[in-house]
């Protein structure tokens, strides 16, 4: 155990030896520098550690649950982040396995096992590149200033990155058309001076953002029409009962997934199950679009 002079004022010290060394200063802590590797695509954040870690706990464990468990994240946020990913990167990362003997399964695709390569191999040159900078760090004044990247953050639960394939002019809103991955089209209704503040134009790199909460989940899509101008037709891939509210998971042919909330009774009035073919309705007025700054 550690005593000093303050700790037992009683104390005094016996040589000059004593008395020099409690009135030196205190060494002041290092600065160190630190950082992390994130990816964008289109302004969206796509992932970073955490979620390359669950990628390649996917790839490991060969299950969502395992893998959840395996880097402690919670079994919906696993979910949640696998949708994301396959949407934001246009084309499907994880994939489920066929059901059969073993119960089928879940894997990475090679896409998503050359990008857990890839960003290993980026995080390597990254972590040298830091580690560089932080033995330079000593040099820079005591007040130096740390600069630290904003982030737009959403909660809207659907974020779709693609291309604008069509822009129809009008004397108070445009209507744009957004091409996504698989080739699903998404259609928003917005004002002319947002589109010329985004800059839109057909070829033009953009985002769509959805709230869940504005998605119809039909059935029987075919029985009836809808003024809605977006309908995409999937599967439900997952489906979470709530006391009030379920969520439902949809994924779309070309491996993008669109998200609901309906009402409990509702969900159970439309015989809503995992695997069920449905509808996911949403009218233009309700689709925000964006551009990376």
């Amino acid at each position: 155990m550690w005593m000093t002079w303050r700790e037992l004022p009683n104390m005094k010290p016996d040589t000059d030896a004593q008395q020099d060394a409690l009135q030196e200063p205190k060494p002041e802590a290092q600065l160190a520098l630190q950082g992390n590797v994130w990816m964008t695509i289109g302004g969206e954040k796509f992932g970073g550690q955490d979620r390359v870690a669950l990628l390649a706990a996917i790839a490991e464990h060969g299950s969502i649950t395992a893998a959840a468990k395996a880097i402690k994240m919670s079994y919906k946020a696993a979910w949640d982040a696998i949708e994301a990913m396959n949407n934001l990167a246009g084309e499907t990362l994880v994939e489920r396995l066929a059901g059969g003997k073993g119960g089928g399964g879940t894997r990475l695709t090679r896409r998503g096992v050359q990008l857990v390569e890839n960003f290993r191999l980026i995080e390597q040159e990254h972590r040298q590149f830091v580690a560089h900078l932080s033995q330079q760090s000593h040099a820079l004044a005591d007040d130096f200033l740390l600069i630290q990247k904003m982030k737009m953050k959403t909660s809207a639960r659907n974020q779709f990155s693609g291309t604008v394939t069509s822009l129809k002019r009008g004397a108070v809103n445009d209507e744009v058309t957004l091409e996504i991955m698989g080739g699903q089209r998404i259609v928003a209704t917005i004002t002319c001076d947002s589109t010329d503040s985004l800059g839109l134009a057909v070829g033009v790199a953009a985002f769509a953002l959805v709230k869940a909460s504005a998605i119809i989940v039909v059935s029987d899509a075919g029985a009836a029409r809808f003024s809605a101008r977006n309908q995409l037709a999937g599967s439900i891939t997952r489906l979470q009962v709530g006391a009030v509210n379920s969520e439902v998971s949809i994924e779309l042919p070309g491996g993008g997934t669109i998200a609901a909330i309906v009402t409990r009774d509702s969900g159970d009035t439309l015989g809503l199950a995992v695997g069920g073919a449905v509808g996911a309705i949403f009218k233009a007025s309700s689709v925000i679009i964006g551009r990376a700054a």
